[in-house]
């Protein structure tokens, strides 16, 4: 079985006559020799998993899904741990520098995949993401029939997230304090920053352990913006160590094992929506494998 789960497109409306020329208009990054070649190895498939034909007629609407595939992709030496895993639920520790599924130059090292190739379930979907740099908690819905009732404890707020972040000392700091902000895209286009107006972030933020050179931080994100955590420390001018982004866009370089980011997503409390069990998942001591 392929490990690596397929990407999905529903075609678009368009002028095309054929899956194919549909596809290279729709990723102009990716050459019609690659296609084609994916298509000969049986790369390009319907929703139903059969490989579709070269000269498939092109139609509006149709569900595509293809591998995607990345030469050199760099291996990714740390090792994911399973918490959980039953007929609907995998809890899965992430390691930093690990995606939690295929994106950019990441296809087969990525959580997901390796979770695939380890459960043998290729229903799993992950029901939330954290970054790449950041450690810690993600779940996975492992069976579509349940797996709207489990985004719902997302969409619904009826999830509590916890992180452990470690940061410089800000002794000021009134605890628990709730940093709210406006926060829009910067630059460059993957970094996130605060702007004037209404507040659409809030995080809870409170010291735990007051160290000589760091504390250690609790982190709670009442709503879930993108790098959320990362720029409020960064804006309270206490920026979680080894942060490549924030405050200042570090030079690019290759991860560094010694010097990964220090916020790990901790814990992760629900009551279940099939069962109205509560439960709770925990990482101890938060920046190392469980």
């Amino acid at each position: 079985m392929d490990a690596m789960p397929p990407s999905r497109l529903q075609l678009p409306r368009g002028p095309w006559s054929s899956v194919l020329e549909a596809l290279c208009a729709r990723f102009p990054q990716v050459d019609e020799a690659t296609w084609r070649s994916r298509f000969a190895r049986g790369r390009v498939q319907d929703a139903q998993g059969r490989p579709i034909d070269i000269a498939a007629a092109y139609r509006a609407g149709l569900e595509v899904r293809y591998f995607r595939e990345v030469e050199d992709e760099r291996p990714i030496p740390q090792a994911e741990s399973v918490l959980h895993a039953d007929d609907h639920l995998v809890v899965a520790w992430k390691p930093p520098f690990l995606p939690v599924a295929p994106t950019g130059a990441y296809v087969r090292e990525t959580l997901l995949t390796r979770l695939v190739a380890r459960l043998g379930n290729r229903a799993l979907v992950p029901l939330h993401r954290i970054d790449r740099d950041t450690s810690g908690l993600v779940l996975f819905s492992a069976d579509p029939a349940s797996r709207a009732r489990y985004h719902a404890l997302f969409s619904g707020r009826r999830i509590r997230k916890h992180y452990l972040a470690l940061a410089p000392p800000l002794p000021t700091l009134s605890s628990p304090y709730r940093h709210r902000s406006r926060l829009a895209p910067g630059e460059p286009f993957f970094r996130m920053r605060e702007v004037p107006g209404e507040a659409n972030s809030e995080t809870v933020i409170e010291p735990i352990d007051r160290g000589d050179a760091n504390w250690t931080y609790r982190l709670e994100p009442v709503t879930g913006r993108k790098h959320q955590l990362r720029v409020h420390m960064a804006a309270l001018g206490v920026p979680i160590l080894h942060d490549r982004l924030y405050p200042e866009l570090q030079p690019q370089a290759p991860d560094d094992a010694d010097r990964p980011l220090r916020l790990c997503a901790h814990s992760l409390a629900f009551d279940d929506p099939l069962t109205g069990e509560p439960r709770r998942f925990t990482v101890e001591p938060g920046f190392d494998v469980p």
